[in-house]
């Protein structure tokens, strides 16, 4: 059995990761629908400033820069 190298470890986990996100992504925006959910501006403010920061966080942890992990809520 041919062991796995580092790089393709890290292919396999970072396409599987980065497709789960999206997916994740694309079922957050099913709550866009008004007719099925009630939501203000200020909540979608803090979800997508919750969304760019963490993207933000994760480039920077590639870049050597390590930053604090905060759990989201919106109350």
């Amino acid at each position: 059995m041919t062991q796995e190298t580092k790089r393709q470890k890290f292919v396999r986990l970072a396409e599987a990761r980065t497709n789960k996100i999206l997916e994740m992504m694309r079922l957050l925006g099913n709550c866009s629908s008004k007719s099925n959910y009630d939501y203000t501006d200020e909540d979608i403010k803090k979800i997508f400033t919750a969304l760019e920061k963490e993207l933000k966080n994760t480039k920077n942890r590639f870049l050597g820069v390590e930053s604090k992990e905060e759990r989201f809520t919106l109350e």
